[in-house]
């Protein structure tokens, strides 16, 4: 603990730093007296108690950390003496009561930290006085009221975060003044009304989080103008489209989750698991094309329970599905079991897989066809690797594990073989599961038919690359992209870890080639791009929701089917809302990229 004495060192001390030491009980009351301290700094310990009053003697503080404690008590004016305070921590304690409305005096402040705490009042208007303040984190309290339109003041502020308080009524649209803000998060409280036009304003934006709210009104088209906004969410709020929705498969398959299925009921729709229907089959498993007495298709993937490790195989299964959730995963909606049959409920995906397209005389795929493809695997891959809580190892990806829906959305399947990455990224183990979703019969060696990964093709690089690709892609207008792409596909599978890219970088890359692309072809071709303000997504033969410009940027390249919930790292347009979250899983290797895509 802090002794009493501490207060008999030199007055002459300018810095006291005890963090993270394992220091209990309370600061004491003697540490006023160090009155030529500039930091003070007793982070990360196990302080109890509110702080002594006698901070207020510490006229020159101008760095003031308490961090990761356990104080209690409430704020108190005295701190408001510290006339030539820059930062303040004192997050992730257990102070309540209000914040001080004389804080707004301290005109000196950068930065104020206080989040994760039981402060219960309203945001005192006057830190709109603060106006040299960068950072400001009030979030995980119980703050209430309306945000004071004098946030507007906060001109110079790069970060700002209100996240889990119980802030409501509107959004102020003095907000729009902030126009060097990087970070604002506003999730998690009881904020109403519309998004106020005036955010377009705020042109610095990368980050905005607006979700858990329950904001209505339509997302303003003015928002295009934020170009270097790479988050943005306002999932779980009241929004709506600007266009009436045509009922679609997915509110069927919305229903179908709800319910239960019966044997009798899967019997009926797969014509008696009739050969006609069988779709391809493996050692554990049969998958075969059904329909339901509503006209809805699906995929009924039934285990052999004659083979051993059946059972085994349904529940690790079912157990790993739970948790893995994503727009580019083959999507397991429901499941029907007893002691004699086990199965699992899928998405229909009726062009099969992308094996059928790469290897058949019939099929064709264009190149930019075949970049969304890469895309949306490439973001499935994301999303196992650094999305998930425990990161997740396909191990088997190729093209008969490429499942492709009607909208020529690919869908990765079979999870087999996988590895899952624990805390220690060094304790890596194996689990053999049963297949996800259904495949395609045949194998394949490669994901790409235009890539061979033999030694001679990466001998062609740069120069001779053309020579060893499927002639079919090559034109004079797409030869520079598709050495790009051939660049990106060889060193994502390069034998060694050390050199290989990471998925995090392989799906920039990927969104920057389709950018190109598409940068292409409306020089050549601007008729083919839509001419009103709003992109409607509609590149893969259906018609969809009509949304601004930016946050079809943001979604990508890939189409979004109306009402689909996409959750995870995935862009959502659904019923009444536009999401662009990210998951926040344990990175695999790299570092983290822009997040707003796929």
């Amino acid at each position: 603990m802090l002794p009493a004495s501490m207060g008999n060192l030199s007055t002459s001390l300018t810095k006291f730093f005890a963090g993270s030491c394992k220091i209990q009980g309370r600061i004491p009351n003697e540490v006023g007296n160090l009155s030529s301290l500039l930091f003070l700094d007793i982070s990360g310990n196990n302080l109890v108690g509110s702080f002594p009053t006698s901070i207020g003697n510490l006229r020159n503080l101008q760095r003031f950390n308490l961090s990761n404690n356990k104080l209690t008590g409430y704020f108190g004016d005295h701190i408001c003496k510290l006339q030539r305070l820059g930062d303040i921590y004192l997050d992730q304690n257990q102070l309540s009561g209000s914040l001080p409305n004389c804080l707004g005096n301290i005109t000196s402040l950068r930065e104020i930290h206080v989040g994760s705490n039981k402060l219960s009042s309203n945001m005192p208007p006057s830190l709109g006085n603060l106006q040299d303040i960068l950072v400001l984190d009030l979030s995980s309290n119980n703050m209430v009221d309306s945000l004071p339109p004098e946030i507007g003041n906060l001109k110079v502020a790069t970060l700002i975060d209100l996240a889990m308080n119980q802030f409501s009524n509107e959004i102020p649209r003095e907000i729009g003044g902030l126009r060097t803000l990087v970070h604002l998060s506003l999730k998690h409280n009881k904020l109403q009304g519309s998004i106020p036009n005036s955010v377009s304003n705020m042109v610095g934006f990368e980050f905005l989080d607006l979700s858990h709210n329950n904001i209505s009104g339509t997302i303003p088209k003015s928002l295009e103008k934020l170009q270097n906004l790479k988050y943005f969410n306002v999932s779980v709020n009241e929004l709506y489209r600007r266009r009436k929705r045509v009922p679609q498969q997915a509110d069927s398959l919305a229903s179908i989750t709800r319910e239960i299925i019966s044997y009798y009921e899967l019997l009926q729709a797969t014509d008696t698991l009739s050969e006609s229907n069988l779709i391809g089959s493996r050692s554990f498993s049969s998958v075969y094309k059904g329909i339901l007495t509503s006209g809805t298709a699906i995929a009924v993937k039934v285990f052999n329970l004659q083979v051993d490790k059946a059972f085994k195989s349904f529940d690790m299964e079912c157990e790993v599905l739970r948790n893995l959730r994503h727009r580019n995963l083959v999507k397991v909606i429901n499941s029907c079991s007893n002691l004699d049959f086990k199965s699992l409920l899928l998405d229909y995906m009726p062009n099969v897989s992308l094996e059928k397209y790469l290897y058949s005389h019939n099929y064709f795929l264009y190149i930019k066809q075949k970049l969304s493809i890469m895309i949306d695997v490439a973001c499935a891959l994301e999303y196992l690797h650094h999305g998930c809580t425990l990161p997740v190892i396909h191990y088997d990806v190729k093209p008969s594990n490429i499942l492709l829906d009607e909208d020529m959305v690919a869908h990765l399947s079979d999870f087999g073989i996988l590895k899952l990455l624990g805390e220690d990224e060094s304790d890596l183990f194996t689990k053999t599961l049963a297949t996800l979703g259904y495949i395609a019969p045949g194998e394949s060696l490669m994901i790409l038919r235009e890539i061979s990964l033999k030694q001679w093709v990466s001998h062609s690089l740069p120069e001779a690359i053309m020579d060893v690709l499927d002639a079919n892609l090559i034109t004079p207008t797409n030869n520079r992209l598709q050495k790009e792409l051939d660049v990106v596909a060889l060193d994502f599978c390069a034998e060694s870890s050390e050199g290989r890219t990471n998925m995090k970088d392989v799906v920039g890359m990927l969104q920057k080639i389709m950018i190109q692309l598409l940068a292409g072809e409306k020089d050549t071709n601007k008729e083919d791009l839509p001419g009103s303000d709003a992109l409607v997504m509609s590149t893969r033969g259906h018609s969809h929701v009509e949304v601004p410009k930016f946050a079809a940027n943001l979604i990508g390249a890939s189409n979004i089917k109306s009402g689909q919930q996409l959750p995870g790292n995935i862009g959502v347009l659904g019923d009444k809302m536009i999401e662009q979250s990210v998951g926040r899983g344990k990175q695999v290797a790299g570092h983290v990229e822009k997040t707003a895509y796929c």
